[in-house]
């Protein structure tokens, strides 16, 4: 009797397990993107990420993403409402435009792989012109005068891959928005307004 109870167990365990369904969040780093963002940080520090600082609204993450080491990884929730909607990876730091471009394109091509083809996109610089080497990139990157941006659009969210700078450091920006807490936040926004 005790065997044929066990066994019925094992078999339930293994049936609800197999009947779960995936989250409707999009997931980052397989973890949905929902919840506090206390809850949120511990499954990250669980997947290997270290803490790095921590804010009202945001919490910094520091760890290895998509096989780049030492990625910054933004965990943000709006003020007044704790609820993760939106995490941000930001790459290392880019000295050159070769640099800079390829990790800008290897991205892609892996988003590209997994999401299908962009929404979006824009990859010029200021007056269509073409820069003549690399310190001329990271000059017009650092200006502000180049937009490089990849958007993927999910049933789940939307992704949104970039080339960014702050002042004179140039790196390469990937953001994942949840599509339902999004939603949740932008209608407590209406109700501000």
């Amino acid at each position: 009797m005790k065997r044929l109870l066990f066994t019925l167990t094992i078999v339930l365990i293994a049936l609800v397990s197999f009947a779960q369904t995936e989250s409707p969040h999009m997931s980052f780093k397989g973890v949905p993107i929902d919840g506090t963002l206390n809850e949120y940080v511990q499954k990250m520090k669980l997947k290997g990420f270290d803490c790095i600082g921590i804010e009202d609204d945001l919490t910094l993450l520091r760890g290895e993403f998509a096989a780049y080491k030492g990625c910054t990884i933004r965990v943000s929730t709006l003020k007044h409402k704790d609820l993760v909607s939106k995490i941000t990876v930001v790459f290392p730091k880019c000295e050159t435009w070769d640099e800079l471009s390829d990790n800008y394109y290897s991205l892609k091509e892996m988003l590209t792989e997994k999401y299908g083809n962009p929404a979006e996109v824009i990859e010029k610089f200021q007056n269509n012109t073409v820069p003549s080497n690399g310190i001329e990139g990271m000059f017009l990157v650092q200006t502000d005068r180049c937009k490089y941006v990849t958007v993927f659009e999910t049933p789940k969210g939307r992704i949104r891959l970039s080339i960014n700078h702050n002042k004179v450091t140039c790196y390469v920006l990937l953001s994942y928005f949840d599509k339902i807490n999004g939603d949740v936040i932008r209608a407590k926004a209406l109700e501000d307004l």
